[in-house]
């Protein structure tokens, strides 16, 4: 099977794209995992553009191992500058698995995007039984423990406000997103603050591994710590890669900025 796509990334979050409006492109589990691999095309998430209305087409999202993701910022992000450039327009919305988001290009690549409202509700993250899901304790294998912020922002996360080394996050990542207590697993963010408007991250995706940059694990994060009055509601997450400005707005809805890259047309063979 040969076809066409496009990839994109945001802060090295990178993504292929699939433009199902005419041409639907079925894929097993099986075959996003073998284009996902770095020795292949190599992406975080995968993409679809699937028909609707002009302003709000229907996108999903798939994680590198396959599973289907709720939301993605980044990719939101992404693909909502991969749709105002096709329409030549500046404004566009896009509806997702966790709602419909709204964008706006910012120029020069730059884009915002409304991600909505974060959840608090146990039930609703979700966690396994009922806990104050702003101190959840999790032990690992070897005793060692974390207490964290959990919430989701379409998607599960939990943040902990310590730092962490990128090779020890390899380790404990995978055993901390199939924890007991995250029945649809989790995205897994360690946090450091770094003064009042600048917080330093480093993210285990959930279904993607250690990624460059995570736009839901930077929102999760900047919520996270508002709520817990380590910053202030506008705040810079950053990554090794750059920076995302997130911005929690006083009724309720999280706005994300950041840069996107370039489009690249990619043949596949499958």
């Amino acid at each position: 099977m040969d076809f066409k796509g496009y990839t994109m990334n945001g802060l090295g979050n990178d993504f292929l794209i699939l433009d199902n409006r005419t041409k639907p492109t079925i894929l097993s589990n099986v075959q996003i995992r073998h284009l996902a691999n770095r020795n292949n095309i190599g992406f975080d998430q995968l993409i679809i553009i699937e028909s609707g209305n002009d302003s709000a087409h229907n996108i999903l999202f798939y994680n590198s191992d396959g599973e289907e993701a709720e939301a993605c910022g980044n990719g939101s992000r992404c693909v909502a500058h991969f749709l105002m450039e096709e329409k030549k327009i500046k404004k566009i919305s896009i509806n997702t698995k966790s709602g419909i988001l709204n964008s706006i290009d910012n120029g020069n690549k730059n884009i915002t995007i409304d991600m909505g409202e974060p959840i608090f509700d146990w039930e609703k993250i979700p966690l396994s039984e009922e806990m104050d899901p702003s101190n959840v304790c999790i032990t690992l294998k070897d005793n060692s423990s974390f207490d964290g912020y959990a919430l989701s922002v379409g998607n599960p996360h939990i943040i902990f406000f310590n730092d962490i080394e990128t090779d020890k996050l390899k380790i404990i990542g995978p055993e901390i997103e199939n924890h007991k207590t995250f029945p649809k697993k989790c995205n897994v963010t360690f946090a450091k603050i770094i003064d009042q408007n600048n917080i330093k991250v480093n993210v285990w995706e959930r279904g993607a591994g250690l990624t460059k940059a995570c736009g839901t694990g930077a929102c999760a994060t900047a919520v996270a710590s508002a709520k817990k009055n380590l910053t202030e509601r506008l705040v810079n997450i950053h990554f090794q890669t750059g920076k995302l400005s997130i911005d929690w707005k006083k009724n309720n809805r999280i706005h994300m900025s950041g840069p996107v890259s370039d489009i690249q047309e990619v043949n596949i063979s499958i």
